[in-house]
């Protein structure tokens, strides 16, 4: 039986990918900080908090004797890297967690499996927002990197860090560079999230008004669960390399919101611009969502659109759900869990 050891468990895509390595028939090892176990709640909406073989343990990135231990007490085959302070805006105000946990925790990883066992394949969480003010649009492994944020330089380092010991010492090691991917899973301060759960809450008289940052901000959303799907089929290629995961499309968070509230049979029009642009009800003129200035970033990234091309060569892999269909998901989630008084 395969063993595979994820860190971030608790998070959207660690949730998932445990789903998918217990369906697969791995054991698997899950990483939790302290702090985060009580964070549980997505293990158990997808039915697995309580699976045979999957097995809770204490894991700290920060923690320098933490890796060794598990390496070396539990033998994995492989590493599935996934743990980091993740949200782009706190990266802002917390650059130095961020480059602790998505940069040094990842060298550390790095050098414990060379120095235990240099056969451990290793999967590195990469993302888009490495690519920054992106000099070509779209995006492909041989765009050149320019971070915006902490957290996207961190990531660069995350990301040179497991090509270097790929190239230097043999290791299995993969870079899956992830563009925004979306599910019920998604967390509340992430942006996607925090509109469909406000519309849920308004849809139900929770909730006045959304308020929102830069209306204008371009991504490329995918669906979680298929993004997963790539990660497990670049470690179980017959080489490691680095792969950009996206969709080619790109939507503003104007075009999601709309999406969102059509979701609940609600029309909107936007009106005025910049930190005066609305969004209202076109049925009743009621005001929906407002501008707040305080919600911009220091740094933003405008538009971020990738191409899949060589992950769909290589690995077979194709995004399939689009985001609209996302979009009704995680409403009809959000949906459910506030009408039961509980959104997590």
């Amino acid at each position: 039986m395969k063993t595979s050891f994820i860190t971030g468990v608790t998070g959207q895509d660690g949730a998932y990918l445990a789903r998918l390595l217990l369906e697969h028939g791995h054991r698997v090892i899950g990483g939790v900080r302290r702090s985060a176990s009580s964070g549980l709640w997505r293990l158990e909406e997808l039915g697995i908090a309580s699976h045979e073989r999957l097995s809770l343990v204490n894991f700290d990135l920060l923690d320098p004797g933490g890796a060794v231990r598990l390496l070396a007490g539990h033998r994995p085959h492989e590493v599935y890297n996934l743990a980091a302070q993740s949200f782009v805006g706190a990266s802002f105000t917390e650059p130095m967690l961020t480059l602790q946990t998505a940069g040094a925790g990842t060298l550390q990883l790095l050098e414990n499996i060379r120095a235990i066992d240099p056969a451990i394949r290793f999967y590195q969480a990469s993302s888009s927002e490495m690519f920054g003010l992106a000099r070509t649009s779209p995006q492909d492994e041989d765009t050149p990197f320019c971070p915006r944020t902490p957290y996207g330089t961190a990531k660069v380092y995350a990301h040179w860090m497991a090509v270097n010991y790929r190239e230097t010492y043999g290791l299995f090691a993969c870079s899956g560079i992830l563009y925004n991917h979306e599910s019920p899973l998604r967390g509340r301060e992430f942006v996607t999230r925090k509109i469909t759960d406000a519309v849920a809450r308004i849809r139900l008289g929770k909730l006045d008004c959304l308020h929102l940052g830069n209306l204008d901000a371009r991504r490329d959303w995918g669906y979680a669960p298929e993004y997963v799907d790539a990660m497990v089929r670049m470690m179980s290629a017959d080489k490691p390399g680095t792969y950009v995961l996206a969709t080619g499309r790109t939507a503003s968070i104007r075009d999601f919101a709309t999406m969102a509230f059509r979701a609940v049979e609600v029309e909107i029009q936007f009106r005025g611009s910049g930190v005066d642009e609305i969004a209202v009800d076109a049925r009743t003129g009621r005001t929906l969502i407002r501008v707040d200035p305080a919600l911009y970033r220091p740094a933003e990234v405008e538009r971020l659109v990738g191409n899949p091309a060589h992950a769909r060569a290589q690995l077979g892999w194709e995004p399939v759900v689009p985001l609209e269909a996302i979009c009704v998901e995680m409403v009809e989630a959000d949906l459910r869990r506030n009408s039961a008084g509980v959104s997590l």
